[in-house]
């Protein structure tokens, strides 16, 4: 009974559409494109300020921060230490923008120009909103800034009125923060959904198992009914030899059926033609002392997968014996049949009928298990139908049916063997 643990639905191995992995790459691309855009806007002008700095600082400040930029783009094209790329250029531009009035030697040669370490400015607090916690990302958003206007207040920074360098220092920090807000939402974002996603996974796999539990309770209720219990049963009331023999052959059928549970394995990708269905249940017709006519129409040409076979077999047996058991009443002899009819290439309908003394099939209880679990249940659980239509005094028909949609509106039209409505046999 192990199979079931085999047949445990997964859901498709796809992948997600958001990912916090999948944000962290590209924020980081965005950040390595804006890097090389803001480089190559600064690259002219750190070229004319030149001149300005000391001798070889010019040349070693632009090495390091244009060095910086390209190695933080590799980084993020090849996705390996972008962080650490991240962290080394935003504390390289604090250095630098510290050092900035110590190395210019000529303040006259800007002319009142903006310092080119401007222009980096948002790509270091872009780097620093990648590489830190929140908390300390908008320390460096403010602080950076800050540290940018009161240079662009001295003449080393272009001696700018107080009122432009606090504007321009504004502006970096505007733009710091609302990088840093995007970056902060679109993380939230993706591990909200990861977190849901996560839920949901086990959520399903939780559900999932407890299908197959119940799956492989209702297939091992139905075993012990069909195979053990209406074994005992048949024994017990034996009082003929006939009867005897059929309870012999019943007991030899059970022992079968249960060495094939226990080493049945996964087998839902196989599909057997009808025609095999057919065999078997005219194969298990032999068994019974009571004739059933057979009908088969359009069988040529139909496959069903192997779990359905096994379950439309064991339901019309059950139904057979059902009939066999509870369909005869002192004095007259019921007439019995089982109609088999392929619908296109991939259905089944199955008719048991007889014209016995029948039941009402309301009034069975919902303990017994011949008609909920071993035909009804059995059905169901792989994507079948079944539909009882009895009277007392009219007979009575089982109608099992797969795919459910094979049933149609007007599946137990036939009738049973005297003009019955389908239905399924009593219960044993």
């Amino acid at each position: 009974m192990a199979a079931a643990e085999w047949r445990v639905p997964r859901l498709p191995q796809r992948k997600p559409a958001v990912t916090r992995a999948q944000i962290e790459t590209i924020i980081a691309r965005a950040l390595g494109v804006v890097g090389l855009v803001f480089g190559a806007q600064s690259l002219p002008l750190a070229l004319d300020q030149a001149d300005a700095l000391g001798l070889g600082a010019g040349a070693a400040l632009m090495a390091g921060l244009f060095g910086g930029i390209a190695a933080l783009a590799v980084a993020t094209v090849a996705k390996v230490a972008v962080r650490a790329a991240c962290l080394v250029f935003a504390g390289f531009y604090v250095a630098a923008l510290a050092a900035w009035p110590l190395l210019v030697s000529d303040p006259s040669a800007l002319d009142g120009a903006v310092p080119w370490l401007y222009y980096l400015c948002t790509v270091a607090t872009t780097c620093a909103a990648v590489a830190l916690p929140p908390v300390w990302a908008a320390a460096y958003t403010f602080i950076v800034p800050a540290m940018y206007g009161v240079i662009r207040f001295t003449p080393a920074g272009g001696e700018a009125p107080p009122l432009l360098a606090v504007l321009d220092a504004l502006y970096a920090v505007v733009l710091g923060v609302v990088v840093l807000a995007i970056i902060t939402m679109l993380r939230e974002a993706a591990s909200a959904v990861d977190a849901a996603q996560e839920a949901a996974l086990e959520r399903y796999d939780l559900v999932a198992r407890q299908h197959a539990t119940e799956t492989e309770r209702v297939k091992v209720d139905a075993l012990v009914h069909d195979s053990v219990l209406t074994t005992l049963l048949s024994a017990a009331s034996a009082t003929s030899e006939g009867e005897q023999q059929l309870a012999a052959r019943m007991a030899r059928d059970a022992l079968h059926r249960l060495d094939e549970a226990g080493a049945s394995g996964p087998r839902a990708f196989e599909r057997v033609g009808l025609p095999v269905l057919v065999r078997r249940l005219r194969a298990a017709l032999t068994t019974f002392n009571t004739n059933f006519a057979v009908r088969v129409v359009n069988a040529g040409g139909v496959e069903l997968p192997v779990e359905v076979v096994d379950a439309l077999y064991t339901a019309s047996v059950q139904a057979m014996v059902n009939s066999v058991q509870h369909a005869e009443e002192p004095g007259r002899r019921a007439r019995r049949e089982i109609r088999i009819r392929g619908v296109r290439a991939g259905g089944c309908v199955i008719e048991v009928a007889d014209n016995g003394i029948g039941f009402e099939p309301d009034r069975v209880p919902s303990e017994r298990l011949g008609l909920r679990v071993s035909i009804e249940e059995r059905i169901a659980n792989v994507g079948g139908k079944s539909e009882i239509a009895s009277r007392p005094g009219h007979g009575t028909t089982v109608t099992l049916a797969w795919p459910a949609g094979a049933l149609g509106g007007d599946a137990v039209a036939s009738g049973g063997a005297s003009g019955a409505a389908p239905a399924a046999g009593g219960d044993a």
